[in-house]
Parts: structure tokens; C-alpha cells; sequence
């Protein structure tokens, strides 16, 4: 009886050393070493996506910024690779982004379920959401007019506008930031909505109010990386987190986003 009990015992745990086995047969995983050995990390994001990519030398935005301190901290150069895709959709397998193309994603990748399911994420360096922004701050949205600009991300438009409709507000659609400040400006509408780092960034500028629309969800602001790239990951963790230590990710977002700034 006891010889049975032990030849059970050596059969039930086959399985476990058979996952073991197979562990320790895995390939090791190189992306850090890789990087380090082309010196540079490539990172793709849309051309203009503000305030994380603007376009513009002097301030090329938040995402670009926060990447060239990271680099500098892990001793490599940063190379930016666009892709237009992600100024099209909001779906990270709608960008058709290959290991090949770069090691990380950037742009104000929102670390919702959908993107970790293709992705893996950087820890959150802000946080996002819709937004109201106005001239003045302003309680509640109640049959006014709303100029709506919906960014390129995992922003929920279907319950945003679910939510103005029940508000009574009358949406008038905006195509880019400078038509929400201009109409704005004009009077066409009373109060934008928008991401709030957007609104942020415009409420700073133009001396505005920016805040959170009530009652809607808010998303952690990170970096992409594929999958299974552990290493990689871990020491732009520990970039991030030394970014943040020493205040260069808050001086960051408060020169795009004054006052409003609140690292995530």
C-alpha cells in the first residue's frame, strides 16, 4: 500500500516538474540587454497628440519630455518613431505597432483593461478623464451649450454623451483644440469637455477653469511595452519611479499644465 501511495505521489507531481522543466527551457528575456546594446530606445507615437506630443520644439509635450529624462537616467538615447495609426484609433491592435518598430508606446496611452490585454504597462505617471473647461468655473451643464472635442483614446464617448444628453446640454461637435478655444472665445458654446490633461494645458494657458466632469471614470496615463518584456519593464519602472522621487515628473506637468498639475 505504501509503495501505491508513493508511485501516486511521484504521478501527481509530473505535471509540476513538467512546468519547471519548461520554465527553465524558456528562452531568457533580453530586451533590456538589446537596448542597452543599440544604445537607444525607440519609442512610437502619434506626430500630435497635446499635450503629450505637440509638435513643437521648444515644448514637445509631456510624453516626450518625461521619455528623454528616462533615457538619460538608464544611460541610453531616446529615438521617437511615428505612427499616424495612433492619431486614427484608440484601440492599441488598431495600430498595427511591431516589436520590430519600437520598444515602447507612447502618447497618452490610457491603462485601461483593453490596452493591458494587448500591452504591457509602465506604472501611471498621471491620470486622466473628461473634462470641463470654461472661462470661469461653472457647477453644472444644464441645458447649455457644450462644444465636445473627443480625443484619440480610451476615453468612454458613448457615456459621456449619454451623460450631457441627460444633462439636457446641446453638443456641438469640435474637430481639434484650437477650434474648442476659438469657439469659446467667440461665444459659440458656453463650456467645453475634452481629457482633462487637454484641458488642463488650455485652462493654464488661456487662465481658465478646468475640472473633472462629474460622475465620469478616471484612467492612469502610463507607457506601453510588449509583452513578456520583464526586464525592460523593471528598469523603466525604476526610471519612472527615481522621476518622480526627485520632482522632475511634477516640474514636468506643471509646465504643460500649471497648478492642475497632480502626477498620478
Amino acid at each position: 500500500m505504501r509503495r501505491h501511495g508513493l508511485g501516486r505521489d511521484a504521478l501527481g507531481a509530473l505535471p509540476i516538474l513538467g512546468l519547471l522543466a519548461a520554465v527553465y527551457l524558456l528562452p531568457p528575456d533580453t530586451s533590456l540587454s538589446q537596448v542597452r546594446a543599440a544604445g537607444a530606445l525607440r519609442a512610437c507615437m502619434p506626430s500630435v497628440h497635446p499635450p503629450f506630443v505637440t509638435g513643437a520644439a521648444a515644448a514637445p509635450g509631456i510624453d516626450i519630455e518625461i521619455l528623454r529624462a528616462l533615457t538619460r537616467e538608464l544611460g541610453l538615447t531616446l529615438a521617437l518613431v511615428e505612427e499616424p495609426a495612433m492619431e486614427r484609433d484608440f484601440n492599441p491592435r488598431g495600430w498595427h505597432l511591431t516589436r520590430a518598430a519600437c520598444e515602447l508606446i507612447a502618447g497618452g496611452l490610457i491603462a485601461s483593461p483593453m490596452t493591458r490585454s494587448f500591452l504591457e504597462t509602465s506604472p501611471p505617471y498621471a491620470q486622466t478623464g473628461w473634462a470641463v473647461l470654461a472661462p470661469t468655473p461653472m457647477a453644472e451643464l444644464h441645458g447649455r451649450k457644450v462644444g465636445v472635442l473627443a480625443p484619440v483614446s480610451g476615453l468612454d464617448r458613448i457615456a459621456t454623451g449619454t451623460y450631457l444628453r441627460a444633462q439636457g446640454a446641446e453638443m456641438v461637435i469640435v474637430a481639434d483644440p484650437d477650434a474648442l478655444v476659438r469657439g469659446l472665445r467667440g461665444g459659440r458654446f458656453e463650456a467645453g469637455v475634452t481629457e482633462k490633461l487637454l484641458a488642463d494645458q488650455i485652462a493654464a494657458r488661456e487662465h481658465w477653469a478646468a475640472q473633472w466632469l462629474p460622475g465620469q471614470p478616471r484612467y492612469p496615463v502610463a507607457f506601453g511595452l510588449w509583452k513578456g518584456d520583464l526586464t525592460l519593464k523593471r528598469a523603466i519602472a525604476d526610471g519612472l519611479e527615481e522621476l518622480a522621487h526627485d520632482g522632475t515628473t511634477a516640474t514636468i506637468l506643471m509646465h504643460y499644465l500649471g497648478g492642475s498639475a497632480r502626477p498620478g
